[in-house]
């Protein structure tokens, strides 16, 4: 029979021969007929009268299999041609239990999407593009980023610059009336000029700087997820898992779409950011089996087919809305900020009197214009020039408030940090916070993992012990035992084998678990295939950080025997077991002796820096579900060696030189832990290893003041939970330390978040651990955690050369446009060239001094720690002693300079805006070094310094001698411009004299 609609007739559903389905009755075959007929109706919008349907043998052929195809033979993508993934969507986002089942359930869904639960997707990118055309891409859309003109308006709302710009303009009229349209406009106009120009510095570096943050946001967002394809696992991007993937889940991951439970043991996830409820939710898939993104794996594992993606769910509605603002204040910034409040408030104060001295001199008729003609006559004056003379003054004021905020100082940081993190970026670590850079340079105690941070993570086993025998070759185990071990090593385990016929095998997993695997295949002869098709696993005990061990309940399908499995650290193994297998495959109980005898075994592995791991075995109920514990027998015992990464004794002694603090806080037993401690030098020979050695459960045990006793002496912390090392952090951290911690596992969270900066590893590292974390360590690598360490200080550094430039600048310019104001009754120094002077120390000054590179004599210093000012009594003592020397020439040559070099009043004030300028782009030099006398150090090193020094003096000459209206400035002859470099190349010799006067660093 068939039935045809000429005008739909893209879908055809075929009934034919199938043996599996022959036993059902005709009244089940005639419903999972038309409950497909139904699901695949309603998925694709069509009714089903339109489709058209072949039921070729219905009543007559017992047997059905169900099968869609394109009656044109379309390719197969055209399947999802209309799909409703609305309808999709919702099953999961509002948990319709009723409705999935409606659908047939996780299975049907699972067909419909082609997709298996095996082999997952096809790696067939028409496919997967097909994919991401009909259910949408992984990727939400941000909102849009603050444009150009925002930052140019927030630059507008300075009060100052809002009040030079109405100076000016009052100047611009006056000047124009008075003077006319052709020569009246300069004074209002270069005003007007400097001011945007110093607002559009200002505003594209803030633009540019945003952008960057917004690229490191994405980058950070960027992570790696497993997913199955081609029947076998393999990690791709976040953005690129599509519907129909069947993705790999573990503790910590962080659920990347919105899915269905396909399979798995014990998973618990945490729906705290979606649903704000902390109790973990168990996932299964008789009652609860939907998986919503955004939410966190807490326990066990699975795997889910995907759904929904990117905005079809609420994760991606949500996250679309969220502004990812990077550009948080820091607490350098904070205290920054404070140190400009504090100093516009003397700036305010000193323009104030400048203000009343000058409006005082010109009403008294103490003033006199460029023509040495006295400027107010009572009366006799025109209101327009008392008005034009009014504005000319208070410009001036508003002009010293602008030089002497230091806004650049806030600048500073920004540059410096994106700078930072760019950088770091380069050297492997991804700033996640940017509080944690700066934070980062105080630290004074790192608490370190062991296992993929100090050593490489590639774990191999090297030994292998059956009781107390040294096993070579499988010939000597017995092939009872040699099933069991089997077993223990290839089914209780979350990783996976993918045996390729054309390449050697592939292993996934965590590095203990590929190890393990990768053993049981060579050493053991695991045909994996065989052996999970043989066995069927009844429960499973996901490895945690608390037990430390792992078990399964599985069942031989041939025999029907049923054994408990268990995996784990070797003395808590060996605690559950009461009998142990010898060579020959005799089970042998472990009295005293024995007991003793096989704990030196454990301890003598450990001591060669092997990781020690045991099998135990018990045959168990069938009826049974639950794991024994008791009255194991042992299989045997496993060492693995890992490594010490290149170059980490280095790395640690280099912390030991910059007085940082290193403790190593492994889950290794006591004996592994020294043996890699001692190998790594955070343990020296000589030490008293009854103290710097510790087991997390004796620290737990002591009291608050025993702990605080010794904390600081503790070097290694082994058999540690992650409850000991929060337990520590807090401990170092009450007494005053700033303290690092490293973690990747989910329970490192706490610590994490606890500590001052948190690393989370990038390699092994969950993502709960990621986003618990402020940097993100890429390779994993303690060498990088240094190296972080490094790029802090460097921050830190940077910051304070640039406040020992940028003050000297302040101190200079108010007091020298004081003490001409108050005795001579003018300003030196013109309110267009005070905005250039700004211009230069707030922004080419920040590029200069804020990008230094960080050099190894930054770690030949102690660590500031929290209380060190931020500015210290060595740069009190470069900003005294330079601004003592410009005040003192500038003021010579204001009061004496025309009969010294014996030149007019406006060549003069030239001059002295010259020489102002190159003592500042002198002076960055010595503000390089803030306390050694080789300024010059490294310097070719920086070539973003030469070339902002180069621009500078460039753009100077041209001020000179090519833009004098503009300027207010006469052009100079070449002695007089020698005379102005000599004057200021002065300050090299008086900072090297200065940096040989000692100072105390209280």
């Amino acid at each position: 029979m068939a039935l045809h609609s000429p005008k739909h007739s893209d879908a055809i559903i075929f009934l034919s021969n199938d043996s599996s389905l022959g036993k059902l009755k005709p009244q089940k075959r005639l419903q999972l007929v038309f409950r497909a007929i139904y699901f695949v109706a309603f998925l694709t919008k069509k009714k089903i009268g339109r489709n058209t349907l072949i039921l070729s043998q219905l009543l007559r052929n017992p047997s059905i299999v169900i099968e869609i195809e394109s009656i044109n033979d379309h390719k197969e993508e055209e399947l999802f041609h209309g799909i409703n993934k609305e309808a999709l969507a919702k099953l999961v986002r509002e948990k319709d239990f009723n409705g999935l089942l409606q659908f047939g359930g996780v299975r049907q869904i699972e067909e419909i999407l082609g997709s298996d639960q095996k082999s997952g997707l096809r790696m067939n990118e028409n496919d997967l593009q097909q994919r991401k055309k009909t259910f949408g891409s992984n990727i939400y859309e941000k909102p849009p980023a603050k444009s150009f003109l925002s930052f140019v308006l927030e630059a507008f709302k300075d009060t100052t610059i809002i009040i030079l710009l109405v100076c000016a303009v009052f100047s611009l009229g006056f000047g124009i009336k008075q003077h006319g349209p052709k020569e009246g406009w300069y004074d209002g106009g270069s005003i007007i000029v400097a001011v945007v120009l110093v607002l559009a510095v200002s505003s594209i570096s803030n633009f540019k700087q945003s952008r960057q943050f917004m690229k490191l946001s994405d980058e950070s967002k960027d992570i790696k997820v497993e997913v199955v394809r081609d029947g076998r696992r393999q990690e791709v991007s976040i953005f690129e898992i599509v519907v129909g993937d069947v993705v790999c889940l573990k503790i910590g991951d962080q659920i990347a779409a919105d899915g269905l439970f396909l399979d798995g043991h014990s998973l618990q996830v945490d729906e705290s950011s979606m649903t704000g409820e902390s109790d973990h939710v168990q996932i299964n898939k008789t009652q609860n089996p939907f998986l919503v993104c955004g939410t966190k794996v807490m326990d066990g594992y699975g795997h889910m087919l995907v759904t929904s993606v990117g905005t079809n769910n609420a994760w991606g509605q949500m996250m679309s809305n969220i502004t990812d603002d990077k550009n948080e204040e820091t607490p350098l910034q904070h205290r920054l900020n404070k140190l400009t409040k504090y100093i516009g408030s003397v700036g305010l104060l000193v323009a104030f009197l400048v203000l009343l001295t000058l409006l005082i001199r010109y009403f008294t008729g103490h003033s006199e214009d460029d023509n040495g003609h006295q400027e107010f006559i009572g009366s006799k004056t025109k209101a327009g020039d008392i008005m034009n003379s009014l504005v000319r003054i208070i410009a001036a004021a508003v002009t010293i408030i602008v030089v002497a905020i230091p806004e650049g100082l806030p600048l500073a940081v920004t540059l410096t940090l994106a700078y930072s993190m760019r950088r770091m970026m380069l050297d492997h670590a991804m700033v996640r916070k940017l509080s944690a850079c700066e934070t980062m340079g105080s630290a004074t105690t790192i608490c370190t993992d062991k296992t993929g941070t100090l050593t490489l993570n590639q774990m191999q086993v090297t030994e292998f012990c059956l009781g107390t025998d040294m096993i070579m070759t499988t010939s000597q185990i017995a092939p009872e035992v040699l099933e069991l071990l089997q077993e223990a090593a290839g089914l209780n385990t979350t990783g996976e084998v993918y045996t390729s016929p054309s390449g050697p095998p592939e292993i996934s997993g965590g590095p203990t678990e590929k190890a393990i695997l990768s053993w049981a295949m060579t050493s053991l002869l695991v045909n994996f295939n065989e052996l999970n098709r043989e066995h069927r696993i009844l429960h499973v005990e996901v490895f945690n950080s608390q037990k430390k061990r792992s078990g399964l309940l599985v069942i031989k399908n041939s025999t029907g025997k049923v054994y408990t499995h268990w995996k784990g650290a070797a003395e808590m193994i060996l605690a559950m077991c009461s009998t142990y297998y010898v060579k020959g495959g005799i089970i042998a109980p472990i009295d005293h002796e024995e007991r003793k005898e096989l704990e030196l075994k454990i301890k003598y592995m450990a001591s060669k820096s092997l990781r020690c791991i045991a099998f135990a075995c018990k045959e168990s109920n069938p009826q049974s579900q639950i794991l024994e514990e008791t009255e194991l027998t042992l299989l045997g015992l496993v060492g693995l060696k890992d490594p010490c990464r290149p170059g980490v004794k280095e790395a640690v002694e280099s912390c030991r030189a910059a007085g940082v603090s290193i403790k190593m806080i492994t889950g290794d037993n006591v004996f592994t832990a020294k043996s890699i401690a001692f190998e790594c030098g955070i343990l020296q020979p000589g030490e008293d290893l009854n103290i710097a050695v510790i087991e997390g459960s004796t620290f737990r045990n002591y009291s608050q003041e025993e702990r605080m006793e010794i904390v600081e002496r503790i070097r290694v912390m082994a058999r540690s939970s992650p409850f000991d090392k929060l337990l520590m952090v807090e401990c170092l951290k009450q007494k005053g330390h700033v303290v690092a911690v490293t973690g990747d596992g989910t329970n490192d969270a706490p610590a994490l978040k606890a500590a001052d900066v948190g690393l989370s590893m990038g390699i092994q590292g969950t993502e709960v651990a990621k986003e618990s974390s402020d940097i993100v360590i890429l390779d994993d690598n303690f060498d990088t955690v240094v190296t972080v360490l490094k790029w802090g200080r460097c921050v830190y550094n940077n910051i304070q050369k640039f406040i020992q430039f940028q003050l000297t600048v302040n101190v200079a310019a108010l007091v020298i446009n004081f003490v001409a104001a108050a005795s001579s009754g003018e300003v030196p120094l013109t309110a267009v060239q005070l905005l250039w002077v700004n211009l230069i120390m707030d922004t080419l000054g920040a590029l200069a001094l804020a990008t230094e590179r960080p050099s190894n004599e930054l770690m030949n210093k102690k660590p500031v720690g929290r209380t060190e000012p931020l500015i210290t009594a060595v740069m009190w003592r470069n900003i005294i002693a330079q601004a003592l020397y410009q005040v003192t020439v500038l003021l010579i040559l204001q009061f004496k300079g025309s009969a010294i070099f014996h030149v007019n009043k406006k060549v003069k004030d030239t001059l002295i805006f010259n020489t102002f300028v190159f003592c500042q782009i002198f002076n960055e030099f010595n503000a390089r070094k803030l306390e050694k006398k080789n300024i010059f150090h490294g310097i070719l090193k920086n070539r973003l310094f030469i070339g902002i020094v180069g621009m500078t003096i460039l753009l100077q000459v041209i001020m000179v001698e090519f833009l004098r209206r503009f300027a207010n400035t006469e052009r100079l002859n070449w002695r007089q411009w020698a005379v102005c470099m000599g004057i200021s190349s002065l300050s090299w010799p008086i900072g090297w004299i200065m940096k040989c006067i000692p100072v105390s660093n209280k």
